[in-house]
């Protein structure tokens, strides 16, 4: 970070407070921020959405050039074309869990899939405007030639189905727009740019 750079030391928050909580929280803060000019500016109000960390994962069939995508209902989309969101497979990080075991667990769960090696792609904030959530991001290798099917767990009202389909195919289904998942946009045009190392470390 650069001298002149602003960090978390630049930020005064006078409070805070828990709106809501229920499987996610709501907060609300009372906070102060140094501007640009070195002044520290007005008291300023900011409600954010607290969210634990999570894991996703691009599965890929290096023999095929195949990558695994689910569907499943997301509200969030409720008043987009497509409710039903073309996804990788993801989920919560609980406490103490390690993001790799997350990443497999929910491979099994979400596409009936076992995984082995993982490559982590990077760490990003989805919605830093309003959110604190940090998702990572990993590619796994896998043979993909018997995927499919519906998969998650009916306790938790899921009900995903597994899609199989060309790396190309995918990344013309985000130029279309019918695929306009962040995670999974970012995942696929990060394959399209590294599948080269991929392929290499993955066919020995």
């Amino acid at each position: 970070m650069s001298s002149n750079e602003l960090g978390r030391n630049d930020v005064v928050i006078n409070r805070r407070e828990t709106l809501f909580q229920g499987f996610y929280r709501v907060d609300k803060f009372w906070l102060q921020h140094r501007h640009f000019d070195g002044s520290m500016g007005r008291e300023i109000t900011r409600e954010m959405f607290v969210r634990p960390p999570a894991v996703g994962v691009l599965i890929y069939d290096v023999k095929t050039d195949d990558v695994l995508l689910i569907e499943q209902f997301r509200v969030g989309a409720i008043d987009d074309q497509h409710p039903w969101q073309y996804e990788v497979v993801a989920g919560l990080v609980e406490p103490g869990e390690a993001l790799e075991a997350v990443a497999r667990r929910e491979t099994l769960e979400e596409a009936g899939v076992v995984i082995t090696d993982l490559e982590k792609v990077f760490e990003f904030m989805p919605s830093a405007g309003g959110s604190d959530e940090r998702f990572t991001l990993f590619v796994a290798p896998a043979d993909l030639s018997r995927a499919g099917g519906v998969h998650g767990l009916a306790e938790e009202g899921e009900n995903i189905r597994v899609i199989v389909l060309g790396l190309k195919q995918a990344l013309q289904l985000v130029s279309s727009g019918r695929i306009n998942n962040a995670p999974c946009m970012l995942a696929l045009q990060w394959l399209a740019l590294n599948k080269v190392h991929i392929v290499s470390k993955w066919s020995r």
